[in-house]
């Protein structure tokens, strides 16, 4: 299994917005995509500044392509992600779980 991780930072008074922009956009895709083993958004909200991390677990570098394309290790963005993020990661991060 695969642990994809992704971050990005919004204003703190944002937050709720964005939590919810990002359940209707990422999350609703990472879950519709075969191969897909599940999501969960992290929040810290500190300074200000609210955090997210977002981790989806995939069966395959195979299943993350089909969601994220060849191009597998740059984030995937939507429409309106400029709106909010003050801070985003460019690139994810790919881990094997090993436990």
């Amino acid at each position: 299994m695969i642990a994809r991780i992704w971050r990005g930072v919004t204003s703190a008074d944002d937050a709720e917005s964005y939590r919810e922009y990002l359940q209707q956009t990422g999350v609703k895709e990472y879950k519709a995509t075969d191969g897909n083993r599940g999501v969960f958004v992290l929040q810290k909200i500190e300074n200000g500044k609210a955090e997210f991390m977002l981790l989806s677990l995939w069966e395959s570098y195979e299943a993350i392509k089909r969601f994220a394309g060849e191009k597998y290790e740059e984030a995937v963005f939507y429409q309106e992600d400029e709106r909010y993020l003050i801070q985003k990661d460019l690139q994810v991060t790919h881990y094997t779980v090993v436990l």
